[in-house]
């Protein structure tokens, strides 16, 4: 497995079967275009991508820079072989590198798969309540 740094808008469009919907080439382009914005994927040996994770960096004037793992996804035929695991290593290293304090990531409480995967490398906090605005209606 080979995991990459995506910045070519093409990848992304070509690798829509990680997306839970088809990339947008407007969104993908801003998303890329960000120094602030990670993509990684993660492929096998034959060059397929299986996996990707993004990350987007947060900066707040009292606290510094933290790393937002904002999805997570892989394939379903490479799944429960480690790749999840190794795409949150690589964002979490990525994180370091670019002088992150932390990172962090929010799931649903009977997401067994994500918990099981984060619990690997990272510490569960207590619960909290999401409040979302919706612009899109």
């Amino acid at each position: 497995m080979r995991i990459t740094r995506v910045e070519d808008a093409g990848v992304v469009l070509a690798a829509a079967h990680l997306f839970d919907e088809p990339p947008r080439p407007d969104a993908t382009e801003r998303f890329l275009a960000s120094p602030t914005h990670h993509l990684l994927f993660a492929y096998d040996d034959d060059g397929t991508a299986i996996g990707m994770i993004s990350g987007v960096e947060t900066t707040h004037p009292d606290k510094g820079t933290e790393m937002f793992l904002y999805e997570l996804e892989v394939a379903e035929p490479a799944r429960r072989a480690g790749v999840a695991t190794a795409l949150v290593r690589a964002l979490a290293d990525l994180a370091r590198e670019r002088g992150c304090y932390g990172m962090w990531v929010g799931t649903e409480h009977d997401n067994t798969a994500a918990r099981a995967t984060y619990a690997k490398t990272a510490t569960e906090q207590a619960s909290f309540v999401l409040f979302n605005w919706d612009f899109a209606g």
